[in-house]
């Protein structure tokens, strides 16, 4: 009897652990999609190359890392750089406040724009940076294709830090949705 009452509590046990994995659980986590800025590399702390000592999330890092090299692929590109010269010349003369100005302006719209949590967008709206008018650091509107080179920059710029053909889709399509604004020029 002993025996038997044992497997009855046994199989008693066994079934209710049974039931409660099979109920419902209003508790369980939910499952998050990763942002664009997570593939990109997220928030986790890294060193920061170009700041002794400090740490920068390696999502921003490799946005900074792209943004940067976007900028000196724009640089040596006689087809956009037309529209930067008074960072070019900036830059030649050694100030390069301006050049820091564009890198953390366009690293923290990408980072925001790709979901990265700790930042916030403080520059111009896309379409007054891109006016002349009310930009005088841009020289000129630009076209679709000065658009396409743009996109064309980019894309040497990620290959060079070593961004996939996936993340560089992703990425492309996201700077894609900015062309409306942008191209102010038929």
């Amino acid at each position: 009897m002993k025996k038997s009452a044992w497997l009855f509590m046994l199989g008693l046990v066994a079934f209710v652990g049974l039931m409660e994995s099979c109920k419902k659980d209003d508790d369980a986590p939910m499952v998050t999609k990763m942002s664009l800025y997570d593939s990109l590399g997220g928030s986790a702390m890294v060193n920061d190359p170009a700041n002794a000592g400090m740490k920068i999330e390696q999502g921003r890092l490799g946005i900074r890392s792209v943004v940067d090299s976007a900028i000196f692929v724009i640089a040596g590109d006689a087809k956009i750089n037309g529209f930067f010269t008074v960072l070019l010349a900036e830059v030649t003369t050694g100030n390069t406040s301006g050049f820091e100005r564009l890198s953390k302006n366009l690293t923290d719209f990408i980072c925001v724009a790709t979901g990265g949590k700790s930042f916030t967008y403080g520059g111009l709206n896309m379409k007054d940076a891109h006016d002349p008018v009310k930009n005088p650091r841009m020289n000129g509107k630009a076209s679709n294709a000065d658009f396409d080179a743009f996109i064309a920059d980019l894309v040497v710029a990620a290959k060079k830090n070593g961004l996939s053909d996936q993340l560089i889709g992703q990425v492309g399509a996201l700077v894609e949705t900015l062309r409306p604004v942008v191209v102010q020029k038929s």
